[in-house]
């Protein structure tokens, strides 16, 4: 039986560890991990997603994507062709964004955001992950790796100005109701998880782990 390829993308400057609490079975599926490169000078998201796919090995892959790693997922099937996209944490279209992230764009306020984050673990983990940081700082220390200035600051611009007005309708999306980052009442069209935050990668492994095969099979029913 061939295994269904798995690729997991992590969130802005977050490693490929945020992934450790996840297990497929390995009997049906064999998970890969793509890992941020440092962005080309004015790289385009578009360009980047196109290099990213030049790490995919297989076929009809499944592609998930944590947060802003669920918005270069779904630049990536403009170029290969995929079995199922699966964003977790993130946002389908710009109109998800909170409104906090629409005056960034209009007033170009992201260019403010002092990029010293670099060498500021507090204050990284705080945009990554949201506000509740402080009792797991050392947690995020670990998982948040990425803290080259360059792709930071091109990191956080292309997020503000993604120009997706449309969401892709096979996007399968998960969501936690109480992310801080990208708020649930934004969100439409997607599995909600009960309690799950914008770090349910980590604190709500369990759920995934029991779902994720199902969904990737076409075998997920939420109860509705």
């Amino acid at each position: 039986m061939n295994k269904i390829p798995v690729y997991f993308m992590p969130g802005l400057a977050a490693s490929v560890s945020i992934f450790e609490r996840i297990k497929l079975p390995e009997l049906e599926f064999e998970m890969f991990f793509l890992e941020w490169e440092i962005p080309l000078e004015k790289e385009s998201l578009q360009d980047y997603a196109r290099r990213m796919t030049e790490k995919i090995k297989h076929e009809n892959p499944v592609l998930i994507g944590v947060s802003f790693g669920g918005i270069l997922v779904q630049e990536m099937v403009r170029f290969i062709e995929v079995r199922k996209v699966i964003i977790i944490s993130s946002v389908k279209s710009n109109l998800e964004f909170p409104k906090r992230m629409m005056v960034a764009k209009s007033t170009k306020a992201y260019k403010l955001i002092p990029i010293s984050l670099v060498q500021n673990i507090e204050s990284l983990a705080k945009f990554s992950f949201g506000k509740k940081v402080n009792e797991r700082l050392k947690l995020y220390e670990k998982f948040l790796s990425v803290r080259d200035k360059r792709y930071l600051d091109w990191a956080i611009e292309q997020v503000v100005l993604w120009d997706r007005t449309v969401a892709d309708q096979n996007v399968i999306h998960i969501h936690g109701d109480a992310d801080d980052v990208f708020p649930i009442k934004n969100i439409s069209n997607c599995l909600i998880v009960k309690g799950g935050t914008h770090v349910m990668i980590l604190m709500k492994c369990k759920w995934l782990n029991e779902n994720l095969p199902k969904i990737i099979l076409d075998q997920y029913y939420d109860g509705k």
